[in-house]
């Protein structure tokens, strides 16, 4: 039966094989003729590959051009370093704007020579400093910076995890340090405060207006940031050096310090519950990326790039700069604003190896912010598209975006208050008017206010870098020191709490600091811990006399002037227990 059944499936498969020949011949006779083939030609030319290189095509020649001023090395090398100190934060490194214009040579070279001295000499309201003016730039440093910007501009090298090695070092091992506090400061009311000019952090005591210490650290500070503990203070300077301060020890001092980049502005630490002293995060203008290290030693373990593409017209750009970075309340993440392609990364710490990145879109331009009252929304300014983008860091995404109600917001780490008609907002200055906007930031029991501009105050004028208030006073402390108008400059404006229509008052702080030389610009009021006293920076050039001017928050009467030689070119002020516990 087996051998019938094979010789049925073989005669099958030849009928098959006969019929499938049959139908080929078939169509073989069918086949259309080349005539008719040509009816049907495509009209597009076939594809053919492209044998020209980047190479081959060839690229505007380096160096001299014709009708650009040459700068000799020593000029360059004069004026990077003041462009990069002084004009990189707003302008770009490669200087292609988000604060500040862009000041790229097709821009710089079509307004010319004669518009770029009176712009750098004389400033603008909306926020440009007047630097020749106001006597920061002598006359020959602002013709320098002319003939800098008809040029075109120059990249820096990278700054990889080579680099960063390099220069990371341990000074006390974390075994060798003592485990519990050795001196008698008040930790929680001890000032952060920057000597921009002079690369240092003092440590003024908030009780005794003492300075404690002083640490060397980066260039022009522009934070500082304290660990879930508050044993450690960390500080990054615009060259991208981190200190790590250990205040247990007697007398406090620098325990580590690593550079993470050219240029810098961020640095924050690791606060969930568990997580607490664990990780910092620091984040660079350049290169551009950031690079999360052990907490207690700085030691670099993941280096994140932030070049990419734009969220709107997804185009590449070559500078993502990281702006501000806060840590979450609510999620063991950190967020990380990266300004010129507007994208927040919510960057989760709980697995370094394995690293998981939730990339939002909000808006272009990202640059500081802070957390509302229940620190469940981080509120940043996307000032140069006059936005505030609003992130649900319990949820993880995208809340909001507004529009801040004026020109250019910049609000640090804004200011947090309660108001009887639209429950919490946030508070944020502009630097390019004078508008202080009230948000509503309680979208559970004040649905029709949250999000929402509530309110517009206003102020003195633009330049305002910093608002701020406590939750123990009635006062809102507007700054505004690049407005180009000295009186403005050396002024705070102060707005009653209680009644927000009341025009707000001027206070002569530079006036009540004694000095009488400079532009005495006043910047970032800075509450001690228990709200009471807020503290300004009259902030003087490096060759003339600054100070600290305490003022009575109940009275807004002058309580002290701290003065001291140290004192130079004071900025920022970060009192411990409200930077620790983000109280603004």
């Amino acid at each position: 039966m087996r051998r019938s059944g094979s010789v049925r499936i073989r005669a099958m498969a030849g009928a098959a094989l006969v019929a499938l020949l049959s139908a080929a011949g078939a169509l073989a006779q069918q086949a259309p003729q080349p005539a008719e083939l040509e009816k049907h030609r495509p009209e597009i030319p076939p594809y053919e590959p492209a044998l020209e290189t980047l190479g081959q095509k060839g690229l505007p020649p380096p160096g001299a051009q014709p009708g650009i001023p040459v700068l000799t090395k020593a000029e360059a090398d004069e004026a990077n370093r003041i462009y990069f100190e002084r004009c990189a934060g707003c302008h770009g490194v490669l200087r292609k704007g988000a604060t500040g214009k862009p000041l790229t040579p097709d821009i710089t070279r079509a307004k010319g020579a004669e518009y770029l001295k009176t712009f750098i000499e004389y400033g603008s309201p909306a926020g440009m400093p007047n630097w020749g003016a106001s006597g920061d730039l002598t006359p020959a440093q602002v013709e320098l910076m002319v003939k800098y910007l008809l040029n075109d501009p120059v990249a820096p090298p990278e700054w990889g995890m080579k680099e960063m090695r390099a220069s990371w070092k341990v000074i006390v091992p974390p075994e060798a340090r003592p485990k519990t506090k050795q001196n008698k400061l008040d930790i929680d009311n001890l000032f952060s405060v920057t000597l921009r000019d002079i690369g240092k952090v003092a440590l003024i005591d908030g009780a005794t207006y003492e300075i404690r210490a002083v640490f060397d650290t980066g260039y022009a500070v522009h934070i500082s940031r304290l660990s879930a503990s508050g044993r450690y203070l960390f500080t990054i300077g615009r060259d991208g050096l981190v200190n790590l301060i250990d205040l247990f020890m007697d007398p406090p001092q620098t325990v580590a310090v690593i550079k993470i980049g050219y240029e810098a502005r961020s640095v924050e630490t690791s606060k969930m519950a568990g997580w607490e002293d664990v990780y910092a995060i620091a984040g660079s203008y350049w290169p551009p990326q950031y690079v999360i290290m052990k907490g207690d030693t700085l030691e670099p373990l993941k280096i994140v790039s932030t070049r990419g593409m734009t969220w709107d017209t997804q185009e590449y750009h070559p500078e993502p700069r990281v702006a501000s970075i806060v840590a979450s309340h609510h999620r063991p993440e950190f967020i990380v604003n990266v300004k010129e392609i507007g994208r927040i990364d919510l960057v989760d710490y709980t697995d370094i190896k394995n690293l998981k990145v939730t990339m939002i879109e909000a808006e272009r331009f990202l640059h500081d912010g802070g957390f509302d009252l229940s620190k469940r929304y981080f509120l940043v300014a996307a000032n140069a598209r006059d936005k505030i983008a609003v992130i649900d860091t319990k949820e993880g995404k995208l809340a909001a975006l507004i529009d801040s109600g004026g020109k250019t917001p910049h609000p640090g780490r804004g200011a947090n208050f309660v108001t009887k008609q639209w429950g919490p907002v946030w508070a944020t200055s502009h630097l390019g008017d004078d508008t202080i906007s009230l948000i509503g930031t309680d979208p559970e029991r004040y649905p029709q206010y949250a999000w929402k501009v509530v309110k517009k105050l206003y102020g003195q004028g633009g330049g305002s870098l910093f608002v701020k208030t406590h939750p123990n006073s009635r006062n809102l402390w507007v700054d505004t020191p690049l407005n180009p108008d000295p009186a403005i400059a050396s002024s705070v404006a102060v707005f009653d709490l209680d009644d927000l229509d009341k025009p707000p008052q001027i206070l002569p702080i530079g006036d009540w600091s004694g000095i009488s030389e400079g532009m005495r610009r006043v910047v970032q009021g800075e509450y001690n811990k228990d709200g009471t006293e807020i503290w300004f920076s009259v902030w003087n050039a490096k060759n003339q006399e600054s100070a600290i001017v305490v003022v009575d928050d109940r009275t807004r009467k002058l309580k002290k002037v701290i003065k001291d030689p140290l004192i130079v070119t004071p900025t920022g002020k970060f009192n411990v227990y409200n930077t620790r516990k983000d109280i603004y």
